[in-house]
């Protein structure tokens, strides 16, 4: 199954790009599902039929689902105060009712990551339409499996489960239940799940594509998120146009946004694939509303990007990583080699990159910033690089 996730500055139409998007898929012929987190039915408003956390059928071929954020929320709760009913019992803390429970901030972020996995492992669709949050939310949410599941092994280390035998002596010589076990059992479940949502991320079927209206604030957001999905190894397969006025306006009191427009559309097409989507003048509502904005469906190419390792030794002495980073600014970015790991600052977006294999016995040698690429120079180690003779 392919997934499509859909982004972009906030206000600038992402659920009604999402919604027409997966309406004009499964129009096609295509199974497709469109999935949003959003507390508010913004998704149901635009499809005209209301969702939750049961999935409706939206239209022919079309499934639309918005998880409730809240029942996962204390049904993991219930869950974890099940798992840890020892150690609760010890100290003497008392249970909470899940019908008291709340979610907490960042509780929708985690729905929709287990929603994504859920529906990407699922056959029963063949596309799956993804209503993510604006740019810096959604960035942050497509890193979040990546980054937790490095705060897992640096916190348990995996290596250090092999001690389990000794932890039932080790109780009984404190004399307290030790919590070792289910800590370890629930951190490989996490990281299980984890790795699956990182999985759909990293698929080359999963495809990137942003929304933003035309103009100057829509140009820097698309500037800034195009450097921001760079670095996490992705990039936009086009940029919709959202609310694009009709050329007959020029001649209106709207002579000046459509002036601004067009610019801003010849500016983007000399860099991206673009699609106009039409200024319906009111809000669509409904079916023919989304038919008649002109969003193109399924979306066809990877949108995966490479980070090879050139391999000049034999010229250079060195291995070269080669890190595509179109609109790095060089003053705002700043790198890091952390044990083997690569700590990556570019403007208002940073990433902890483990390195590839062979560049973990090099010492970095330098790098630099050419036609919107990142060379980082890497020399082997002679203590750590193989000896030939």
């Amino acid at each position: 199954m392919r997934t499509l996730l859909i982004t972009g500055p906030g206000g600038g139409g992402r659920t009604t790009a999402a919604a027409a998007t997966a309406l004009a898929a499964a129009r096609s012929g295509v199974r497709t599902l469109v999935l949003s987190a959003d507390r508010t039915d913004t998704l149901g408003a635009v499809l005209g039929t209301p969702t939750g956390p049961v999935p409706v059928q939206a239209a022919e071929g079309l499934t639309a689902w918005r998880p409730d954020a809240a029942a996962g929320f204390r049904d993991d709760l219930a869950g974890f105060q099940e798992r840890a009913s020892s150690v609760l019992d010890l100290l003497g803390a008392s249970r909470l009712d899940p019908e008291e429970v709340t979610p907490l901030p960042g509780a929708e972020e985690l729905t929709l990551l287990r929603a994504l996995r859920d529906a990407a492992l699922s056959d029963r669709h063949d596309l799956l339409v993804v209503d993510l949050p604006p740019v810096p939310q959604a960035l942050a949410l497509l890193s979040l499996p990546e980054e937790l599941r490095r705060y897992l092994r640096r916190l348990l280390p995996p290596e250090r489960q092999a001690a389990r035998a000794l932890r039932p002596v080790l109780g009984r010589l404190a004399g307290i239940p030790m919590p070792s076990e289910w800590l370890y059992e629930t951190a490989a479940r996490w990281d299980l799940e984890l790795a699956a949502v990182e999985a759909v991320v990293a698929d080359p079927a999963t495809v990137v594509r942003l929304v933003a209206e035309p103009g100057p604030a829509g140009a820097d957001a698309v500037r800034g998120a195009v450097l921001g999905l760079a670095l996490h190894g992705l990039r936009a397969d086009r940029v919709l146009a959202a609310r694009v006025l009709p050329d007959s306006a020029a001649d209106s009191w709207l002579a000046g946004p459509v002036a601004q427009q067009r610019k801003t559309l010849e500016e983007w097409r000399e860099t991206y694939e673009v699609s106009e989507v039409a200024h319906l003048g009111r809000d669509p509502r409904g079916g023919e509303d989304l038919a008649a904005l002109g969003v193109p469906g399924a979306p066809t190419g990877p949108s995966r990007v490479d980070w090879p390792v050139e391999d000049r030794l034999a010229d250079d002495g060195v291995l070269v990583w080669h890190i595509p980073l179109p609109g790095a600014i060089r003053d705002e970015l700043d790198l890091v080699r952390r044990g083997d790991e690569l700590v990556l600052t570019v403007g208002a977006f940073r990433r902890i990159v483990p390195l590839p294999s062979a560049l973990r016995r090099c010492t970095v040698a330098g790098a630099a910033l050419r036609e919107s690429e990142l060379r980082v120079r890497f020399a082997p180690d002679p203590d750590l690089w193989p000896r030939t003779r």
